[in-house]
């Protein structure tokens, strides 16, 4: 067989690794967007009590070692690149480096397991900007599909579930809520994919999996960042959390950070420490599940994705959903709409 790729291409978001690097960092990140400057301020204020440290450059760089010893067992034994969107290594300078290294065609994985504009097109869009930057000998880049609904997710996400539960005193564990968790997102760019959908599906997978049927879990959202004046995905856990205590719909919650794939700043920051605080205020227990991260079954999924393109292997999925495309279509994860710019 006749290997259609020469190396493989980790993309993903990209976070700060020092107090000098958090402004920098939060400026690509809203480049565009009209964030006035004191929101900036209040957000790298989260990273002081981390260093200016986000874990995810780290969580990253565990991930492809741990990748490139699944590749090295199991195959393909392909070269693997990793570049970010907002920080360092930047995209455009990994595409630098593939073209002085020769490489011609490039498999991707993109670090987020869900269809929507930030998640998927707007990556797309910044490999093609990195390949327009790395002039005429910049590989071409092919990424694998979202895996939101792949047992090598799925699996894993029950064992954290599980494990978090567990943490719970046992007379609580069978009282306990399952609060599912996922980066909010303005309802204009969910409008234009299947974030929500996917999302509910994951969410309903992993409860069933811990036993939970559809009356024992919720989806809620965090890290929300745009103008009150825009709507966005919610309710909000911090506030989901309130209405339970007040509703005494719960007498414990397991938080479970279903939209992630690695323990990040927002997922430290919001839940860890925000909703934690919350659940301190109300009296009400909480546990948090762990993320994917370098769980075995996972690293295993990313080479089994890259071998569905490579050599036609099976397209595994769980539950009601099919397999999503691999090729996305023209109007496949549309932006959102922008809030008008305010006269000054």
């Amino acid at each position: 067989m006749t290997q259609p790729y020469d190396s493989i291409l980790i993309v993903a978001f990209g976070g700060p690794e020092g107090m000098a690097d958090v402004m920098p960092f939060l400026e690509n990140v809203t480049r565009g967007r009209n964030i006035p400057r004191e929101r900036l301020m209040e957000v790298a204020h989260h990273y002081e009590g981390f260093g200016g440290v986000s874990p995810l450059n780290e969580q990253m760089r565990q991930l492809i070692a741990a990748l490139q010893i699944e590749l090295e067992q199991h195959g393909p034994n392909l070269p693997v690149y990793w570049g970010n969107r907002n920080w360092h290594p930047m995209l455009p300078d990994t595409l630098r480096q593939m073209a002085a290294d020769g490489r011609k065609r490039a498999i991707a994985f993109f670090a987020s397991a869900y269809s929507s504009y930030s998640g998927c097109r707007q990556y797309r869009e910044n490999i093609d900007a990195a390949r327009e930057a790395a002039g005429p000998d910049a590989p071409i880049v092919e990424k694998v599909r979202v895996f939101y609904n792949h047992p090598g997710f799925i699996v894993p996400m029950i064992e954290r579930t599980a494990a978090a539960l567990a943490q719970l005193p046992a007379a609580l564990r069978d009282q306990a809520r399952l609060v599912f968790t996922a980066h909010s997102i303005p309802s204009s760019m969910a409008a234009g994919c299947m974030y929500e959908r996917q999302l509910k599906e994951a969410s309903r997978l992993v409860a069933e999996g811990v036993g939970r049927g559809e009356d024992d879990w919720s989806l809620v959202y965090q890290s929300r960042s745009g103008p009150p004046t825009q709507p966005w995905l919610e309710p909000d856990v911090c506030d989901y959390l309130r209405e339970l205590k007040s509703n005494d719909a719960a007498k414990a919650v397991v938080i479970v950070p279903i939209g992630f794939i690695s323990d990040h700043m927002e997922v430290l920051y919001d839940l860890d420490h925000e909703a934690k605080a919350v659940c301190e205020e109300l009296g009400l227990p909480m546990a948090r599940a762990g993320t994917v991260g370098t769980h075995p079954k996972f690293i295993r999924m990313i080479r089994d994705l890259f071998m569905e393109r490579i050599a036609g292997g099976e397209r595994v999925v769980v539950g009601n959903h099919p397999p999503s495309h691999d090729v996305c279509p023209i109007d496949c994860c549309k932006p959102p709409m922008r809030p008008p710019v305010a006269p000054r």
